[in-house]
């Protein structure tokens, strides 16, 4: 039986207290010439409950736990990996001290080095000096735990060159065969987080690897599971740009904004760095009244949980200090139940069918062009002539284009914009005939992002008509999105 007729094969089977299924039972998605179609109903419940988790737990173990270093040397041998005395059972107990709901682990980090046996051909523990299954051990114990497993997985892989501008369909499939095998082979997963994909310091875009096509194959093989891209650098915001779950990751910076109505993920480290170093033992740890009152409960109270990375040492184990330090949160917190309930979130997946097209407008201040609003950047915006209150933006395309969802982005909060919003009221107009005839409006946005969802449309050129004092446009994206 091949992995298709496997997934067909199977029903999907749910228990009262979680919308996760318990054993591995998964539903065959539905599917459009487009992709696969996700329920938004369905979606924003999964969101929910993965709110509701609350407070998680990251672990970093791979070969970078024995190197001092946060990547991993992809010349040296999987002979280095060795924690000999793993223990998964001790991080599900540590883990359950704290109070957490979840965890996820590196699976596979930017070197390339696989915590499962692949049979990909990529460097996995089974060439290693512990030849066993980590994974296997992880989802295991936790579930045992219960908790539920997540899985890491870099896009970015240096032993097998997948790397910016070398990106081949041979590399792509080796890509979708390690993803495939881990969710088919450990049960049901509730989050897949990527990294290493979309980001300005790894720089393999969408385009060389096409988000849909992995997104696509996530929701085949485990329609309940939440794909989650660290690409908040790239789309920075409070808009589900590629992701089922907006990623902050607090340690490099990146913070939540006020009063983000999005279901959110913010991750930072117990320890210093992500990955286990020789002085972690006697190290200074973040503070557990820190831990508690500046990031879980402000977090929670803004549709954010909060992944708690606790690196586990070259013996496979958590540190006495670490273990002390969880068990110290768990006294201070504990899951009240659910968290308030998020409304629905447009999910973008497809290419924006507008980018980098050409672009006209009624007028524009010095040096800013209506290309602006149409390159892919959210920290560029075009924005009209000083005095005016009337203006318009356009993009043009050689031949007809369909589609079915449209973004307005606001740049408030830019410099020299204001954090108010300077649109009265705005509409979207497609030429039909020689006439332009609108097919979206609204008034004063009261976020910097708008979203529209028509039916779908065909047109060669599309308008923004906006009313406002001197109003500006960072993005106006057309998405042809797979809808049931």
């Amino acid at each position: 039986m091949n992995r298709r007729d496997f997934a067909k094969s199977l029903a999907l089977t749910a228990t009262v207290a979680s919308l996760w299924p318990t054993k591995q039972a998964f539903a065959q998605a539905p599917k459009t010439a487009k992709g696969v179609v996700v329920d938004p109903a369905r979606l924003r419940d999964l969101q929910q409950a993965f709110l509701d988790l609350r407070f998680g737990m990251f672990i970093h173990l791979n070969m970078a736990t024995f190197e001092e270093r946060e990547w991993g040397d992809p010349l040296l041998s999987p002979k280095l990996f060795n924690p000999k005395h793993l223990d998964t059972d001790q991080w599900a107990r540590a883990a359950k001290s704290a109070n957490m709901g979840y965890a996820c682990l590196t699976t596979k980090h930017h070197d390339g080095f696989c915590l499962w046996p692949t049979k990909t051909g990529s460097a996995n523990v089974m060439q290693s000096s512990y030849p066993h299954d980590v994974v296997r051990r992880y989802v295991d114990s936790f579930r045992a735990a219960g908790l539920k497993p997540c899985l890491y997985f870099s896009i970015l892989d240096l032993r097998q060159d997948i790397r910016a501008r070398i990106v081949t369909p041979e590399k792509i499939a080796l890509i979708k065969a390690q993803i495939t095998e881990l969710l088919t082979n450990y049960g049901p997963i509730t989050a897949l987080i990527l990294d290493g994909w979309n980001a300005s310091w790894s720089r393999i875009s969408y385009e060389q690897l096409p988000y849909r096509e992995i997104y696509d194959l996530v929701k085949s093989l485990q329609p309940d599971c939440l794909l989650t891209d660290h690409n908040a650098g790239s789309y920075p915001g409070t808009a589900l740009y590629y992701t089922d779950i907006k990623q902050y990751e607090q340690h490099a910076g990146q913070k939540i904004p006020p009063n983000s109505p999005v279901p959110s993920q913010s991750g930072t480290t117990l320890q210093r760095d992500w990955f286990w170093k020789k002085a972690y033992p006697t190290s200074e740890l973040a503070a557990a009244k820190t831990i508690v009152d500046e990031w879980l409960v402000p977090f929670n109270a803004n549709h954010c949980n909060l992944i708690l990375n606790v690196a586990p040492n070259s013996d496979g184990r958590f540190d006495d200090n670490a273990v002390k330090r969880l068990a110290d949160i768990g006294a201070l917190w504990k899951n009240d139940g659910p968290v308030a309930r998020i409304g629905r979130s447009v999910t973008i997946t497809t290419p924006n069918l507008a980018a980098g097209k050409p672009a006209w407008a009624s007028a524009s201040d010095e040096a800013v062009g209506p290309d602006l609003a149409f390159d892919e950047n959210f920290r560029s915006y075009w924005l009209a002539d000083k005095g005016k209150t009337d203006a318009w933006i356009e993009v043009r395309f050689d031949a007809p284009v369909s589609f079915n969802t449209l973004s307005i982005v606001e740049p408030r909060g830019a410099e020299d914009y204001g954090a108010d919003s300077r649109i009265a009221s705005y509409r979207v107009e497609v030429e039909r005939n020689g006439a332009w005839v609108a097919i979206a409006s609204g008034g004063t946005p009261a976020d910097a992002y708008q979203f529209h969802e028509i039916a779908r449309t065909t047109a060669k050129r599309v308008r923004l008509v906006l009313k406002g004092k001197q109003p500006g446009i960072t993005e106006f994206g057309l998405y042809d999105e797979p809808r049931a």
